[in-house]
């Protein structure tokens, strides 16, 4: 629709204008610093960073009804910038000018129902949240979307080009990261570090066909990570890993989203997501908080993050149920299919502790949980979850597998509704479907698979002299009708077709 078509008392929130105040906040020193330059640190203490709006309480004065309406006509709204996770503009980054807006088609992924074997299998109703019909096909295009609209921004106002954008991935945040930046390749290049043999074919593939350079090292993630960070300390480079609160911001929009999807009703939701570097989980409670905050939801649902066994620091820090006793120590991972999150020092841990002791407290009690899987759990969950409509991946299966795991723990019961992050497209994955399918796993993953799952193509055979086509050689006339019938009797008996009577 065109603006002139929409309600007069509508008209002038829709199209927002650039008005905020924002600023970075030290988690450790708690020093504050302007947005005047790229900052992934703090200058002071070297702690992590996180953005806030000075002015956000502005955003107090409209009310909660007057929001829900505005972000329910701007989704009908015909603006390119305010497509994508802009949508939520005063809530994500309303320092950049619409004009300044990278949107690739990020954003507003589907919630598919469960269907009622799966329902069954878990022991409750649950969506998926298909985050793999994003462009680069995983949840990383949210924040890539919003820290490339800032680094766009900020390079058009310094006259700045020939930057270089850089970031440490599992396969995910490579892939993103390089797509957004090719678009913007008249003033950025793009690096990524990847850890050796530890990526996708298919994930290897999206940020060379990017045009992004490629470098191979040594080691696990948090190897790469290590070295990304001293390159961002040391270089002049732009750090797209999620150490960048940027990125932090754009990723929010996945709660405004759900706030939206369930009419800002969400009372017995229980959203689960993987936690991996932890800036997801971060960002997912922060969008809570935030819309919260605003009036625009009455009720903050619970987050249920979910780790592996092979690679769950977080999920050890959570044991100690006082806080006051909660001391965070990393982890060495070992082999897991949910790759990305096979982390064993997240850079955000710090914001995940602020954020949840802020969440609880504004919930009014505990709202947060973290539950551990094997990988087993999370490898049969994705092929069931995909036997039944869904196109999961890995970190998919790790969140049904989670919410069955919170569902015997007792975190969620009968009448709640779980939402699960499905963070990238089953496609990336298919190397791991193919050594389920197999049999090929690595002792290292613990994956035994059963055998109910597997599964391969047949080759179908016909008995007897039938000539069979090939390609330049066609069949025609009497030996097409006997290979038709031939293969229509092989297949009969291979899926016990019985005959029309």
């Amino acid at each position: 629709m065109k603006l002139d078509q929409f309600p007069e008392d509508i008209r002038q929130y829709l199209i927002p204008q650039p008005d905020g105040m924002m600023y970075y906040k030290c988690l450790g020193c708690q020093g504050e610093f302007g947005i005047d330059r790229l900052l992934y640190t703090c200058p002071e203490c070297g702690n992590v960073l996180m953005l806030h709006d000075r002015s956000f309480d502005r955003y107090k004065d409209i009310s909660g009804q007057l929001w829900r309406k505005i972000f329910d006509y701007r989704k009908m709204l015909n603006n390119q910038p305010l497509k994508g996770i802009f949508r939520y503009y005063e809530f994500i980054a309303p320092v950049i000018p619409l004009d300044r807006i990278i949107f690739l088609g990020e954003g507003h992924t589907p919630l598919v129902e469960a269907n009622d074997t799966l329902k069954d299998m878990v022991g409750l109703d649950f969506y998926f949240k298909d985050e793999g019909l994003n462009p680069s096909a995983s949840f990383k295009d949210r924040g890539m979307a919003c820290a490339l609209s800032f680094i766009n921004h900020f390079a058009k106002i310094n006259k700045l080009d020939k930057m270089l954008a850089i970031c440490a991935s599992t396969g995910d945040t490579s892939a993103s990261a390089a797509l957004y930046a090719s678009y913007l390749k008249d003033l950025l290049k793009s690096a990524v570090l990847l850890p050796q043999g530890k990526v996708t074919a298919q994930q290897l593939a999206q940020p060379l066909g990017s045009g992004a350079k490629v470098l191979e090292i040594p080691g696990v993630f948090d190897d790469c990570m290590k070295v990304v960070e001293f390159l961002a300390d040391n270089y002049q480079v732009a750090l797209l890993n999620s150490k960048n609160s940027w990125r932090i911001l754009g990723q929010e929009s996945f709660s405004y989203e759900i706030a939206q999807d369930f009419d800002y009703d969400l009372r017995n939701k229980a959203v689960v997501l993987p936690i991996g570097n932890a800036g997801n989980i971060t960002a997912v409670m922060n969008g809570f908080i935030k819309f919260h905050r605003a009036g625009i939801i009455e009720h903050l649902p619970k987050i249920i993050g979910v780790q592996s066994e092979h690679a769950d620091p977080v999920y050890r820090y959570y044991l100690e149920n006082d806080p006051r006793k909660r001391l965070f120590r990393p982890v060495n991972v070992k082999s897991s299919v949910a790759q990305a999150a096979m982390i064993g020092n997240p850079v955000s841990i710090p914001r995940v502790i602020k954020v949840a002791e802020e969440y609880d407290k504004t919930a009014g009690g505990k709202r947060i949980f973290v539950v551990q899987v094997t990988e087993q759990d999370i490898m049969d969950s994705m092929i069931i979850a995909n036997r039944n409509g869904n196109i999961a991946c890995t970190q998919g299966g790790e969140s049904m597998a989670g919410l069955k795991k919170a569902v015997e723990n007792g975190h969620v019961g009968p009448g709640e509704i779980g939402l699960l992050d499905s963070t990238a497209h089953m496609l990336k994955f298919l190397a791991f479907q193919e050594m389920y399918f197999t049999n090929n796993f690595d002792p290292d993953y613990d994956i035994r698979p059963r055998q109910e799952l597997k599964n391969s193509p047949i080759m179908v055979k016909a008995e007897g002299q039938v000539r069979c086509p090939e390609a330049g050689r066609p069949l025609e006339g009497e030996e097409m009708k006997r290979f038709v019938q031939a293969m229509s009797y092989e297949i009969a008996q291979i899926l016990g077709l019985e005959k029309n009577r």
